[in-house]
């Protein structure tokens, strides 16, 4: 029963910490983008599509976390046979 607790722990935080890091690694790569072309403006359309390269594969990384905890999601049992595993757990104590 620890497992199945373990498995949709790991889904959270597969998804939390790939939302968090994929937010935040794309906020800087837009911070510096933005600081490049107000240092040089000629340079803006060189930095914007190195800008949105970058974000892109960023991006995947996240979704690839969400892929993740979906195969994860696929390993929980259906909810008919927890609550038998529940009932069982609870009629031994």
């Amino acid at each position: 029963m620890i497992y199945f607790g373990l498995v949709g722990l790991g889904i959270c935080l597969a998804i939390g910490l790939a939302a968090v890091g994929g937010g935040a690694g794309i906020g800087r790569a837009v911070s510096s983008a933005l600081e490049g072309t107000a240092r040089q403006p000629e340079a803006a359309g060189n930095l914007r599509t190195t800008l949105i390269i970058g974000a892109a594969l960023i991006e995947a990384l996240t979704i690839y976390a969400l892929v993740v905890g979906i195969l994860l999601m696929g390993k929980l049992p259906a909810p008919e046979s927890a609550l038998e595993m529940i009932k069982a757990l609870g009629s031994m104590g």
